[in-house]
């Protein structure tokens, strides 16, 4: 181990996935009410600003995306997109991080970077419609 990098600097350095980082189940309806989604390939995300200083991931999986093997592989998938791109998602320009829920339709699987590219689209193009919103309601200058 390198003497000059500090337990801190190697903490920092870890992707790692967190139960901070998971969604609590009493909170999905409030993201699924904010109404605020997009999709890219077979995934949707629903996304909704939380005020807290770290993005928060919740899965919504239903049977008819394939059997419990699938479902289960497909789920470690985005946890690892999640714990790998966590730190290059966008953040409301309000402060905070969002919540964010993902949905999937039944699909052929797909590789890591595949699902990484679509999650990471469909983040940027909700934050983008979210940031839109906000400054539409927010009172201008008359």
């Amino acid at each position: 181990m390198d003497a000059s990098v500090s337990k801190d600097d190697q903490q920092q350095q870890r992707h790692v996935f967190r139960r901070r980082h998971r969604l609590p189940s009493s909170i999905y309806a409030l993201v699924f009410d904010a109404k605020l989604r997009k999709s890219r390939g077979a995934i949707t995300l629903h996304l909704r600003p939380n005020g807290l200083d770290e993005h928060r991931l919740g899965l919504s999986i239903g049977r008819r995306f394939g059997n419990a093997v699938r479902r289960g592989r497909f789920k470690r998938h985005m946890r690892e997109v999640f714990r790998l791109r966590r730190s290059e998602l966008p953040t409301p320009r309000t402060g905070g991080c969002y919540d964010i829920v993902v949905t999937a339709r039944a699909h052929d699987e797909a590789s890591l970077a595949a699902y990484a590219a679509w999650f990471t689209e469909a983040a940027l193009a909700a934050h983008r419609v979210h940031e839109k919103r906000s400054v539409r309601s927010e009172p201008g200058d008359d």
